[in-house]
């Protein structure tokens, strides 16, 4: 193998309990003296967006707030947001939330100084260079959940409503210019976001470590965002007021999202159009699938997963690790089939064709075809 290949990792992270108090000064340090507060409707009502209205107030920094934002977002809460975004006369956004608020503020922050339509910038090939990189407004992320990793990402997923397809945009001028990391925001999180965020988080760092290519920066760091996952995931779970474990999945999120730029694979490829057409939650999705394209992939990972199993403190096998994976899905509450999410089985061929041409599918260790896509999918589908 040639040693040879390009890195980048990620902006500066404001990590800790509390550092939210923090927001004002790291707007200001971003250049941002109006920003729009994108975040989700389930949260605007709630006071943590209240406090961090207050918070930029106080400190001389006008806080608007756009909460148009569905759970998978859609091409039209951007251009909504973009039009708040003008109209308010804003400069910069703050991204607050779970990754559909992440992903969308970046969004919006890109969006706001472009005259192509989105779909021009979808991450394929050198589309980006696109973009009127001047005209990208700057972005502060604030994450109160512990699983895309958003917060540390140079891209956005959205949902193309014509087609019901989700699609990755990107540029490396959406990467937020500060992070708030605060695990006491993840407090109070329902069980099931946490189980269903902890797996994303879980599903980006196991799927990088996996890829193919010579990356090892990107190797270690999921590496060990697996094993804080191991260690610390259930305990979240089962206790949602302990800030050590919080705090450590907030970490191994961000690790998670720094470490897949080596790439995804065959779980995202299936997962995405599933959560464009029947509006699963991502992280769960994720986590139904993950045995099942573990079992798909063992002819080239075996040996991997077994020494990644063996840093965790598993039984250093391949088996080992996937009887894990399955252990902790069940004490986690994850279901163990697509089905039991409500998917229908009649979508195996047309989820099999947009698994394919998904972006991340190119990254799987074993090529994703067709029948590798559909196999898959009737294995999770039947709990095989």
């Amino acid at each position: 193998m040639i040693l040879t290949a390009n890195w980048s990792y990620p902006t500066a992270v404001r990590f800790g309990p509390g550092r939210i108090t923090e927001l004002a000064a790291s707007c200001q340090a971003a250049g941002i003296a109006r920003p729009l507060l994108v975040t989700d409707s389930g949260l605007s009502n709630l006071p943590i967006i209240a406090k961090a209205v207050e918070l930029c107030r106080a400190a001389g920094t006008a806080a608007a707030v756009f909460d148009r934002i569905q759970p998978n977002p859609v091409e039209s809460n951007v251009y909504e947001g973009v039009a708040a975004y003008r109209a308010g006369g804003h400069d910069g956004v703050i991204a607050m939330g779970g990754g559909s608020a992440l992903d969308c503020g970046k969004l919006i922050a890109f969006m706001t100084g472009q005259t192509r339509p989105i779909w021009d910038f979808e991450d394929i090939g050198d589309w980006w260079t696109r973009a009127d990189e001047a005209a990208i407004a700057p972005i502060v992320a604030v994450p109160t959940t512990a699983g895309t990793g958003s917060e540390v990402g140079r891209a956005g997923v959205v949902t193309n409503e014509a087609t019901h397809t989700k699609k990755v945009i990107y540029h490396p001028m959406m990467m937020p210019k500060i992070v708030i990391c605060d695990p006491e925001l993840t407090i109070g999180l329902p069980r099931t976001v946490t189980t269903g965020t902890g797996m994303d988080a879980l599903a980006h760092c196991l799927e990088a470590y996996c890829a193919p290519g010579f990356h090892p920066l990107a190797d270690g760091i999921a590496a060990e965002g697996v094993r804080l996952v191991h260690a610390y995931l259930s305990r979240a779970v089962a206790d949602g007021t302990d800030i050590e474990a919080r705090a450590h999945m907030m970490a191994a999120a961000a690790m998670g999202a720094t470490a897949f730029q080596k790439g995804l694979g065959a779980i995202h490829a299936l997962s995405h159009p599933i959560g464009a057409i029947c509006g699963t939650h991502h992280g769960m999705t994720n986590a139904v699938f993950m045995p099942y394209v573990l079992a798909f992939n063992r002819t080239a990972v075996a040996d991997r997963v077994a020494k990644l199993a063996a840093y965790c403190g598993l039984e250093p096998s391949f088996d080992g690790f996937l009887q894990w994976i399955l252990e902790l899905r069940r004490v986690v509450g994850v279901p163990h089939t697509i089905k039991e999410l409500g998917v229908d089985h009649a979508l195996a061929d047309r989820v099999a064709d947009m698994a394919i041409v998904d972006p991340t599918a190119g990254g799987n260790p074993v090529t994703l075809t067709r029948d590798g896509a559909r196999a898959i999918f009737e294995a999770a589908y039947e709990g095989r």
